[in-house]
């Protein structure tokens, strides 16, 4: 059972690299997800969040994270005081401050690993390196927008480990 919605670890990626000095955009911050999955899906054997991942022609994204960042283009992503709430609907919306205490501490642990490991890398050598990865490539057709499954980002990241 996951533990986190994936727009509140997409959250904690944007402030953390904001407050590291660390360059986030929309395109990169799909492929930091999808490696903080696969770090959750064979460090934990559970995975960090719910929300499918999908293979599109630019790698992994978790189509809710793209679309709540997509207005800035390949641009940086800002850092997140606080952001509209919309799980009670339209009519009943809240503004809230993200607490990155929601996290906990060895879980943050974790995706702080995973976000310097992938900050090692430009967004374009991310897309390169998934696109090489047989879960993105078992996954992918063009023109649609498949999942890729949790067990073959865990197969295939337990073999790599």
């Amino acid at each position: 059972m996951n533990k986190y919605n994936a727009l509140d670890i997409a959250r904690y990626t944007i402030n953390y690299c904001n407050e590291n000095e660390l360059q986030i955009t929309n395109l990169k911050l799909q492929k930091v997800l999808y490696f903080i999955q696969a770090a959750f899906l064979t460090i934990k054997n559970s995975p960090c969040f719910n929300e499918e991942i999908e293979a599109w022609d630019f790698g992994p994204v978790v189509p809710e994270v793209y679309h709540e960042f997509k207005t800035y283009g390949g641009g940086n992503i800002p850092y997140i005081e606080e952001y509209i709430d919309f799980s009670n609907g339209i009519w009943e919306a809240n503004k809230v401050k993200f607490d990155y205490k929601l996290i906990e501490d060895d879980d943050r642990e974790i995706i702080e690993a995973m976000i310097d490991e992938c900050s090692k890398y430009s967004a374009s050598n991310l897309v390169k390196l998934t696109h090489e990865q047989a879960p993105w490539l078992n996954s992918f057709s063009k023109g649609r927008n498949n999942i890729i499954s949790k067990e073959s980002i865990k197969e295939y990241f337990d073999k790599e480990t």
